[in-house]
């Protein structure tokens, strides 16, 4: 693989790291409507304590395709204390707008992030390209660009088209060739069970409008860092197939599957996967279920926005029972504000993996600001801390639509107002 090096000095990186308190930290702010803004946050924590944010640019300030020729850069910042002090923000990737050469260099946005951890490589995957997914076409639709850093995040490799690659394996489904398709932003799964030569399993989940004219969730699975990639359960069964839109994925207890989608109704959509062979990825999808205040589920009102999905390794205090916490953020609302965790413990025997079982009886929440905000993403820190971005109208809450990236972390006790407490011994 051909690479160049955006060419960048560590001083010039970590200079004038900026030191906040353990807690909140404006990694990308935007202050003032009339300039570009961020969008969308993606972040990886590393073994060492390194915590790599990376972030839409908008100089077109909307999403790639929106606007013709519209420019949109990967913008990176860089902690190597669990978030305590960060460096300056570099670009990551810069769109040409109007002045690109080709059609993928337009503009690069919506990215995913994952640092494997033994190595502490990372990979981003970003939409990029001139089109919108809704007006996506098998012959022009939006790139999938993928890119490598070796060193913790200081320079990537030049982005290449997968696209390609991911759109074959829809070539004979039955819902037809897709249309359309992206992987969602945000955290890509590592697996902790799977191994497979070098590397652990990642998975993500990808939207598609497929031949037939729907919206498709399917999860994706690759087991060398991002090099090929397969479909979860086969082309002809996609897990979310009623309001489907951006999702989210994350291991159950013994390595099951769940992923969760962005409705317009209140709550989640989701489904789980369950193996009969975790090496050779085979098993099947179980029922789609809706999480909300029919079933004491995830309850949000009328937000339309994703979040992040993540399971933690807990004791529960009340008896010092051994237990997954899984973790589910989301605007609680009404619409896009008041951004949230909802949590839920779950057995370690997988006894509560169907769909229906993990769609209800959540046990709680804990609000992370007061107002206005959107899209969210965790990375699990070092420090045994939840490091947690998350976008919110922070200078200018009635005017635009650019938003400030914040960063925070949190201890389980916090979220769980005391319920539950972290479990180093559980990874």
């Amino acid at each position: 693989m051909k690479a160049y090096r955006l060419i960048l000095t560590l001083a010039a990186v970590l200079a004038a790291g900026m030191a906040c308190a353990q807690g909140r930290f404006e990694v990308f702010p935007s202050k003032s409507p009339v300039e570009v803004h961020y969008r969308i946050p993606a972040i990886a924590a590393l073994s060492d304590g390194t915590v790599v944010c990376v972030a839409d640019y908008r100089h077109s300030r909307e999403d790639i395709g929106i606007v013709k020729d519209g420019r949109i850069d990967l913008r990176v910042r860089i902690s190597r204390d669990n978030g305590k002090t960060w460096g300056e923000i570099f670009p990551m990737i810069e769109g040409k707008g109007k002045e690109s050469p080709d059609f993928m260099n337009v503009g690069f946005g919506d990215p995913c992030i994952v640092a494997d951890r033994k190595s502490g490589r990372l990979m981003v995957i970003s939409c990029a390209g001139n089109v919108s997914f809704i007006k996506g076409t098998p012959e022009e639709h939006l790139c999938i660009t993928r890119f490598y850093s070796q060193d913790g995040g200081l320079t990537w490799t030049a982005p290449e088209d997968i696209a390609p690659q991911l759109y074959s394996l829809f070539e004979n489904a039955a819902s037809g060739p897709a249309e359309s398709m992206f992987i969602t932003s945000g955290r890509i799964v590592q697996s902790r069970y799977v191994k497979v030569k070098k590397y652990y399993r990642l998975y993500c989940a990808a939207l598609q409008a497929a031949g037939d004219g729907r919206w498709l969730n399917y999860v994706l699975y690759s087991d060398d860092f991002g090099n090929s990639w397969n479909v979860l359960g086969g082309v002809d069964k996609a897990p979310i197939v009623k309001e489907a839109n951006e999702a989210k994925v994350e291991e159950l207890p013994g390595g099951d599957l769940l992923i969760t989608s962005r409705t317009d109704l209140e709550g989640r959509m989701l489904n789980v996967f369950t193996f009969d062979n975790l090496k050779k990825a085979t098993g099947s999808w179980g029922t789609m279920t809706h999480s909300g205040a029919h079933n004491n589920g995830i309850v949000t009102e009328k937000n339309s926005c994703n979040g992040e999905l993540m399971v933690v390794p807990v004791i529960r205090k009340s008896d010092g029972r051994k237990m997954d916490l899984l973790l589910q953020s989301v605007p609680v609302g009404p619409k896009r504000a008041n951004v949230g965790i909802f949590y839920k413990a779950l057995e370690l025997d997988g006894s509560g993996n169907s769909s229906e079982s993990v769609a209800k009886d959540w046990e709680g929440r804990y609000i992370c600001t007061n107002i206005g905000s959107a899209y969210s993403v965790m990375a699990w820190q070092a420090d045994g801390r939840l490091g947690f971005a998350f976008e919110e109208k922070t200078y200018y809450p009635n005017s635009g639509c650019g938003y400030t990236i914040v960063y925070d972390n949190y201890d389980i006790e916090q979220i769980t107002s005391g319920a539950y407490a972290y479990n180093p011994k559980g990874w």
